[in-house]
């Protein structure tokens, strides 16, 4: 009788620190060995401190040799990331090759969550003017400055992508008492919500309403360019936007063009059409502007709950079952 040989699996020595005592559960009677990058592998988890400071346009030597790994690991039928999107270049060659891929989708999505709100919030009370003002030692009360904010409350909030921080932001928005209205890949009666809802193809006849157009979909041929300069222009003047998705899913020339002539009014950026942001970028130093390093999801419990789900797609990998946020 043959014997099953071990599975071999790649992932970092930080992450078989963090998940090595639960592998063998995880595995069941599945024996298994850790491979180092160069040798071949059946399994391969692409843990955060894998990407470190790489970005999809700029891919540092370390996450560059891994990435490498992984492409000349002939027998590679799985790889879980870290990350809640797989658009990075690996990705999709690996699954052109018939490499399954699976992602950490959720498990960062609360804190995601609570910096866009925290985006919304400060755009909506003049945090940019006030801590400018702050910066130039300035006491600038808004009251008679003619930026008096306006009330949340009653305002219409259009948000790209109803997954798990679409769905958190919305309720955290309805809360405070706006109009939530969802932009959706999906169209299916199963993941219709309450409220009012539309796929991303008919975005364009839900901005004249938008005071807010907040963005946290995947990267997607249908999501890619979504809101050009034609989908700016619908916007109603004071509009704000904030986007925790993808840089490509919006036109950034448009967007600086828009922001500087004044038809929208703000927008919070924690994701860039190239990162990282270069320093010539005007989105530096617009005075309506708040960016952020693509940091918007980091906190330092991510890693624990990235680890349960690669754990937990591990046990269902060794019992043929289907796997969780595998990429279509």
């Amino acid at each position: 009788m043959t014997s099953t040989p071990p599975l071999r699996i790649l992932m970092s020595a930080q992450a078989v620190a963090q998940a090595a005592s639960d592998l063998g559960a995880a595995l069941g009677e599945r024996t298994h060995v850790l491979v180092n990058p160069g040798d071949d592998a059946d399994v391969a988890f692409v843990s955060r401190d894998v990407t470190g400071l790489s970005t999809k346009h700029e891919v540092l030597p370390h996450t560059q040799a891994f990435h490498d790994a992984m492409r000349n690991a002939p027998s590679l039928r799985w790889v879980h990331a870290h990350s809640a999107g797989a658009d990075r270049p690996v990705y999709g060659e690996l699954r052109a090759r018939g490499v399954e891929v699976t992602t950490s989708s959720g498990a960062n999505a609360g804190v995601v969550v609570q910096t866009a709100l925290a985006g919304v919030l400060m755009l909506a009370r003049q945090f940019p003017q006030l801590m400018a003002a702050q910066r130039a030692h300035a006491w600038s009360p808004l009251v008679g400055s003619g930026l008096l904010p306006r009330d949340l409350a009653g305002q219409t909030a259009v948000i790209v992508g109803w997954g798990p921080i679409g769905q958190g932001l919305g309720a955290l928005l309805a809360a405070l008492g706006l109009r939530v209205v969802s932009v959706r890949g999906s169209e299916t009666a199963a993941a219709a919500p309450a409220h009012e809802s539309f796929s991303y193809e008919q975005l364009h006849t839900v901005l004249p309403r938008a005071d807010w157009l907040l963005l946290a979909c995947p990267l997607s041929e249908r999501t890619r360019g979504l809101v050009d300069a034609a989908a700016l222009a619908l916007m109603p003047a004071g509009a704000r936007l904030v986007n925790v998705s993808r840089g490509e899913v919006v036109d950034e020339a448009a967007l600086i063009d828009a922001l500087r002539n004044g038809a929208l009014s703000g927008a919070y950026l924690d994701v860039f059409a190239h990162e990282p942001l270069p320093a010539s970028s005007p989105l530096w130093d617009l005075p309506n502007v708040i960016v952020t390093p693509h940091t918007a999801g980091h906190s330092d419990g991510n890693e624990a709950r990235v680890a349960t789900m690669f754990l937990d797609n591990l046990r269902r990998w060794v019992r043929g079952e289907q796997l969780l946020n595998r990429v279509a």
